[in-house]
This record gives C-alpha cells, sequence and structure tokens, in this order.
C-alpha cells in the first residue's frame, strides 16, 4: 500500500502525514505551498512542491512511487474568500480534482479518500445526516459538493473506490507538538489561542443574533487527531470490502462560540472579554453531525475531548508563537 496526501503541508495533511510515519505506511506528499507550509512537512515522508493540475509531473510521482491510494486533502477551504473570490474556489477544487482524477485513471488508482464538508448540507436543518439534502449556501461548498459528485461519476468508469468525508469543525494539534494550524484565517481556536499568547484576552465573535440558545454560531467539533484516524479506518475498510462509502466526520455534539470561549477560560483559567461582530457572508447558523454511520461502519471511538484539543492547540500555538 503506498499512498499520496495532496496537501500534505496543511494542518490536517501534515498530521495525516505523521500518523502515517508512525504506522510505517509508506506514502508521499505533495503540495504547491500556496496555503501549505515548508516546516509542517514531515521529514519523514518524501515531499514534492508539485500542484496537482500538472499532470505531467504527478503522473511521473504516482508512476514512480507505485501509488495505490490518493489522499486528497488539497483545496481552498476559507467560507467567507469564497463568497468574495469564487472563480478561485471552483479552479482549485473544482477544475483541478478533473485533472487529478485524469491522471490517476492512467495508473488504475484503486482507492481515493476524499475531504469533503458539513457545509454540503442544507443549512436549515441543525443535525444532519448523509441523507440531510445537500443544498449547500457557500461557494466553498457548492465546489466540495461538485467534487463529490464527480469522484462519485468517475469511479464508475474508472473502476477505483472512493469515500467521501464530510469534515465538521476540525481542532486541536499533534499531541507530540510536531504539527498544528498556522494560517491564521480568522478561525475561531486561532483566535482565541493567539489572544492568550498575546495576553491580551480578547477574541472577536462574528454573529450574535443567530436562533440559537445563547445567540451565536453553533458548530461540531473533532479533533484533528481522530480525523487522522478516520482516514487510516476507510481505508482499511475500503480494502476490505472493495466498497465506496460517504460519511459525516464530526463528534455529535454541538458547541456554541460563548460555550467555546467558556471551555476556553475554564482551561487557562482567565477571562477572555469578547468583541461582537455582525456575521459573515455564508456562514451557517447551527450544524451538528448525526454520526451514527461513522460509529457503525468503522466502529469509531473518538480519542480526545474538547479540553484535550484546547490544550494541544494552545501548546502549538506557544511553540511557534
Amino acid at each position: 500500500m503506498n499512498i499520496l496526501i495532496t496537501g500534505g503541508a496543511g494542518y490536517i495533511g501534515s498530521h495525516l502525514s505523521h500518523l502515517l510515519s508512525d504506522k510505517k505506511i509508506n506514502h508521499v506528499i505533495v503540495d504547491n505551498l500556496s496555503t501549505g507550509y515548508k516546516k509542517l512537512v514531515n521529514k519523514r515522508a518524501k515531499f514534492y512542491k508539485v500542484d496537482i493540475s500538472d499532470k505531467k509531473k504527478i503522473l511521473k510521482i504516482l508512476k514512480k512511487n507505485k501509488i495505490t491510494c490518493i489522499f486528497h486533502l488539497a483545496a481552498s477551504i476559507l467560507v467567507s474568500e469564497s463568497m468574495e473570490k469564487p472563480e478561485k474556489y471552483y479552479f482549485n477544487n473544482v477544475i483541478k480534482l478533473l485533472d487529478l482524477i485524469d491522471v490517476c485513471s492512467k495508473v488504475k488508482i484503486k482507492n481515493f479518500v476524499f475531504s469533503s464538508t458539513c457545509a454540503v448540507y442544507d443549512d436549515s436543518l441543525k443535525k444532519v445526516d448523509e441523507k440531510t439534502p445537500l443544498k449547500p449556501k457557500s461557494i466553498y461548498g457548492k465546489t466540495k459538493l461538485y467534487g463529490e459528485q464527480i469522484l462519485k461519476n468517475f469511479s464508475k468508469d474508472y473502476k477505483f473506490n472512493y469515500s467521501t468525508l464530510r469534515y465538521f469543525n476540525v481542532i486541536g494539534a499533534d499531541s507530540k507538538c510536531r504539527t498544528g494550524q498556522l494560517n491564521d484565517s480568522g478561525h475561531l481556536f486561532m483566535n482565541l489561542s493567539n489572544s492568550i499568547i498575546k495576553k491580551n484576552y480578547t477574541a472577536s465573535i462574528y454573529g450574535t443574533n443567530y436562533k440559537t440558545r445563547d445567540g451565536s454560531a453553533v458548530r461540531d467539533y473533532i479533533d484533528v487527531e481522530d480525523i487522522s484516524n478516520i482516514h487510516l479506518s476507510i481505508l482499511e475498510k475500503m480494502r476490505k470490502n472493495n466498497k465506496s462509502y460517504e460519511i459525516n466526520c464530526g463528534s455529535g455534539k454541538g458547541f456554541s462560540v460563548f460555550e467555546i470561549l467558556s471551555n476556553f477560560e475554564r482551561v487557562i483559567g482567565k477571562k477572555i472579554k469578547n468583541k461582537k461582530h455582525k456575521r459573515r457572508p455564508g456562514d451557517i447558523e447551527e450544524i451538528v453531525a448525526d454520526n451514527k454511520k461513522l460509529k457503525k461502519i468503522l466502529n469509531y471511538k473518538f480519542n480526545k475531548n474538547l479540553s484535550e484539543s484546547i490544550k494541544t492547540f494552545i501548546a502549538w500555538r506557544k511553540k511557534f508563537n
């Protein structure tokens, strides 16, 4: 089994790479470093600075390393940016996926694991399972849904198995502090941990008039360690059963922004003030995963709780302050 990780110099991709190395699984990383970081690249893995749209180079990498499986994490992922720059998101998340699948067909890739998002769902529903209507609100969500449909269609033509992993909000960092999030993109955990490191103890809250229990948006949070383990578990399932899957990757618990702030306060033992701002375009009011399918198919048990994720995230941010 030889795996290619696209986007392996990013937050989740770099963690997944370390997990594979820890388990002595052969893999290589491809990343154009447009949003990834060279310092996050796992030194135990072979790294290629290549864009996935470069078909000639990708084909050469697949052949040279005898790749049989793809973990496709490379994408543009910011909801607010997608509303301002839709062409960038259609190009990076749809057109480049088509390029990658075309190359994969030439070497007969057997399994393809695709990073998708809960943003593909109808946001009028608070708790979503895999049968919930797919009705994305943001351009980001729309491009990911197109990606899912492309994968489904081409898997029949090119005879490969695929798994679509619909991520909810990924948090935390590597327990050994080897990798974590670097891109300061308005992420709530980044916002809060930066305020702790700078000792100003102030957080920005975007939207306080949602129809939720405290007016702030509600999200389902899952640790990056769990997301990475799910990738390996679903690959094992695909190889064993020769089947494709679509699975929600969330904890099944919803936390409001104010509740996350309170949990940070509990962990650090200090009060954090909040600055209230308008809602951001494309943001969803409330979404929580129904993860029964994840638990049933993979018999998955979560490794990290919210407090542990907060501690590892702060430890990582302090390391790279």
